[in-house]
């Protein structure tokens, strides 16, 4: 049976994942900062084995992939932090800590996870990163910046790795009934499930795709942001 390693395994959309790929035969490696909250998913997960990680730990990033007991077939990076906007664009200190936990912070892993996989000549990354790096927006431009350069990462990645038998997947959803936008009134309609992402991962996994909008409808909507000129997009209140 192939083996994933979870990264940032307590969040809603990786518990969602690891259960689906759990059913349909994958065995898992769970990883995460909340060490009782990570046994607690292990558990719902039939008993998996746990590892520390924590992105924003420079020891916890590099002693991670020692520590597994063999190299996973593929690895879902679901690590994220949306962070406080207005304590981060007048504190440099929180804004770095939100791009290293969205960004920098993860690369160190997925680094050793291609170079192990492409020895291997196979393996599969899936990068969670976020409708919020499309363009930047004065409301969360710290957390939308980081996912803009982890958008960028896991592009260049994926082109480096191209034909070597390693795949590289990189989501981006939009609002997710999580606890990251927990306490925003958001309409209903435009709010996922985790479920329903995971849904939307695995069959992204199994089609081949290169880069997952989920749901689907936020890709026309943000090439249409994305299309409008800065001078209009500047005055948006988003």
């Amino acid at each position: 049976m192939p083996t994933m390693l979870v990264l940032g395994a307590t969040s809603g959309i990786a518990q969602a994942a690891a259960r689906l790929f759990a059913d349909s035969g994958w065995t898992l490696q769970l990883a995460g900062r909340d060490s009782q909250r990570l046994r607690e998913v292990a558990d719902a997960c039939g008993g998996v084995p746990v590892f520390p990680f924590d992105a924003l730990d420079p020891a916890s990033r590099s002693a991670l992939w020692g520590l597994l007991p063999s190299c996973p077939d593929a690895v879902l990076c679901a690590v994220g932090l949306l962070g406080d906007q207005d304590c981060a664009c007048r504190s440099p200190k929180e804004a770095l800590r939100v791009m290293e936990c969205n960004f920098t912070g993860l690369v160190p892993v997925l680094l050793q996870a291609a170079e192990a996989f492409e020895a291997r000549g196979a393996g599969l990354i899936i990068g969670l990163s976020s409708v919020a790096g499309d363009r930047g927006r004065a409301s969360n431009y710290a957390y939308g910046s980081a996912k803009a350069g982890f958008t960028a990462f896991l592009s260049g990645l994926r082109a480096r790795l191209w034909g070597s038998g390693v795949h590289v997947l990189t989501v981006k959803p939009g609002y997710v009934a999580t606890g990251m936008i927990a306490g925003r009134r958001l309409p209903s309609c435009i709010v996922a499930s985790p479920e329903r992402v995971a849904r939307d991962i695995f069959r992204a996994v199994h089609s081949g795709r290169d880069v997952l909008y989920t749901p689907g409808w936020w890709r026309p909507l943000l090439a249409l942001y994305r299309a409008l000129p800065e001078c209009v997009a500047k005055r948006l209140k988003l």
